[in-house]
């Protein structure tokens, strides 16, 4: 029995099975394919943006949350504030006595700022030139305090504080020009030489240090008749008590005058720059998404200029049996592909460019798994929307339009 006696005389409808549609989807795109490799590129270049700018950012923020976890969130730091007068305020003599006996502080450590002594490289250089080098004198349990290590060399100890020696903060020994300390190294503090016999390692959570020279206390009070009020008291508190020791740390340093004690926890900064990270994030996504949209106008007129060039394809395809619907699914489809094809190069080249950029400056390197398939998914509708409006046109030529062109 023919189909069309089996349906009372009407021809059964065509139908296109999902292979069916797929191979004639991508007949376009193998007969094109300079210029679907041009097409797919604006699409790739819009996802390898969103990628890189996901990955770089949570390889940054996996960088600063990882010095968070090994630096601590329990260290504390006190300061003179300001006087009711917006005056400088200063610390109490007793006030790291007062701090270390804290329940719940278990280490404290303090530096006392000297004044009008410069740091020179020797006695010839104007001592207007500091380089921005600032010199303290410091407790020898600095380093345990603030989690430190020493570049080179060794740090203040008790055999040797009272006598004319510094340890240089990272950045001053690099202003300085001093890359070790074999040699008897020495710089010139305000009439004085100082031997050189330590050098830190850069400390992220008290960056004021990497910019210091640091002597004895005893010796800042022999020689400069300096050091008996502590400009900044660091502490260590378990982290079960950080938050009370916190709330109690103004009233314990000056209990006459709390409000002249500036307290800070040096890890929020680093939480802060971490959250601002995700924030800036946000903007370079929406110029990663305008370029996304920029590829998307390039496929819709791609898939424009197709449809015209093949009315005839189209005309032969409608008067086999092929319905409009099968004729639009069939460029939707190549859109989709192109599309696809594009997102999946430009997760590729988005992730490359993370670890290299990770790898440059030695962060780990992340690429989210959203930013991963959020990419592809994104490609994926793009090619959706930019196919919508050729294939309306295309499924909407009729047999007899379409073959004039023939």
């Amino acid at each position: 029995m023919s189909a069309a006696a089996a349906t009372g005389g009407r021809l059964a409808p065509s139908k296109m099975l999902p292979m069916d549609v797929l191979r004639a989807g991508s007949l376009g795109l193998r007969a094109r394919r300079a210029r679907a490799a041009l097409s797919a590129l604006g699409v790739a270049i819009g996802i390898a943006a969103l990628v890189a700018v996901l990955g770089i950012s949570a390889s940054s923020q996996a960088n600063l949350l990882s010095q968070i976890e090994q630096l601590g969130t329990n260290l504390l730091t006190v300061q003179p504030g300001q006087t009711l007068g917006s005056g400088s305020a200063s610390l109490p003599s007793y006030a790291e006595q007062r701090i270390r006996s804290m329940p719940g502080v278990y280490s404290t450590s303090a530096t006392y700022s000297i004044s009008n002594v410069t740091v020179r490289r020797n006695s010839y250089v104007d001592s207007a030139i500091t380089s921005g080098i600032s010199v303290y004198a410091a407790d020898r349990s600095l380093p345990r305090t603030l989690s430190g290590s020493m570049a080179a060399g060794e740090f203040i100890s008790a055999a040797n504080e009272r006598y004319p020696v510094v340890v240089l903060g990272a950045l001053a020994a690099e202003r300085l020009g001093i890359g070790s300390v074999t040699g008897n190294q020495q710089i010139y503090l305000s009439g004085r030489w100082f031997t050189v016999i330590g050098i830190m390692k850069p400390l992220t959570l008290a960056s004021e240090i990497n910019t210091s020279a640091l002597i004895g206390v005893k010796a800042a009070q022999t020689i400069y008749k300096s050091g008996e009020a502590a400009s900044t008291i660091y502490l260590r508190a378990s982290n079960d008590a950080i938050k009370r020791v916190d709330s109690q740390l103004s009233g314990a340093a000056n209990p006459a005058h709390p409000n002249e004690v500036s307290v800070s926890r040096p890890s929020d900064a680093l939480e802060a720059r971490a959250a601002a990270k995700g924030a800036f994030t946000g903007l370079l996504v929406g110029l990663g998404a305008v370029a996304l949209f920029v590829g998307a106008v390039g496929i819709a007129n791609v898939m424009v200029i197709s449809v015209l060039e093949r009315r005839s394809e189209i005309g032969l395809r409608r008067a086999l049996g092929a319905t409009g619907h099968h004729i639009s699914m069939q460029f939707i489809t190549e859109s989709l592909l192109l599309a696809l094809l594009g997102g999946i190069a430009g997760v590729i080249i988005g992730s490359l460019a993370t670890v290299g950029y990770a790898v440059s400056d030695n962060l780990p390197a992340q690429v989210p798994a959203i930013a991963i398939f959020g990419g592809i998914t994104a490609a994926m509708v793009t090619g959706v929307f930019a196919g919508l409006y050729p294939a309306v046109r295309a499924a909407r030529l009729s047999p007899t339009q379409a073959l004039k062109t023939v």
